[in-house]
């Protein structure tokens, strides 16, 4: 690796978040909204994804229980994917593709708010949690990439970055959450 390909990395990045505000502001803005609306109600937000998205997955919760920016009280927010036990026993017992659907079954009331995070979009898994979350009542939300994939056709609101590397995506999808939780502290706690 030489400097130009780490430029040409930035590059590609810069690009997808100049991007990102014209092609996904409104929907940025309208999932920010629906979520405040949400927990206004007394809901909860239970977000859910593989590998890296897991790992997004979880610390977006830990931005809402904990804190972002400002000094306030803990918001309900669930990461679908820390409790080893139920992962694997659903895994196990009912398969992969339902390790989330399971959750939702159990957790998700209505009004709440299901968030799937998957940088292609076609996480066979996220697809079937979005659709239990549908059919519970839920807002069901896509944190996708590329062209969103199968996800896109189920969810609520999707929020696409349409690049082709899933390190791009994933950055864009931090960037993503941290606008969402700024919008959340700020409109809940002026």
């Amino acid at each position: 690796m030489k400097i130009d390909d780490i430029r040409a990395n930035f590059f590609q990045l810069q690009e997808a978040f100049a991007q990102l505000a014209d092609q996904i502001g409104d929907q940025m803005l309208q999932c920010g909204q629906e979520i405040v609306r949400s927990l206004r109600q007394g809901k909860k937000v239970l977000v859910f994804g593989n590998g890296g998205s897991a790992a997004d997955a979880q610390h977006f919760a830990a931005e809402l229980v904990g804190r972002f920016l400002k000094e306030r009280r803990g918001l309900p927010a669930i990461a679908l994917t820390t409790d080893s036990s139920i992962l694997t026993a659903v895994g196990n017992d009912y398969g992969f593709d339902e390790i989330f659907s399971r959750q939702v079954e159990a957790l998700g009331c209505p009004g709440d708010v299901v968030i799937g995070i998957s940088t292609s979009g076609n996480s066979k898994n996220v697809y079937n949690a979005l659709r239990v979350g549908k059919e519970r009542g839920c807002l069901a939300v896509g944190l996708l990439g590329r062209n969103g994939g199968m996800i896109a056709d189920i969810a609520d609101i999707n929020l696409i970055v349409p690049a082709p590397a899933t390190p791009v995506i994933q950055t864009a999808h931090g960037a993503i959450i941290h606008f969402l939780c700024c919008l959340i502290e700020n409109e809940l706690f002026e």
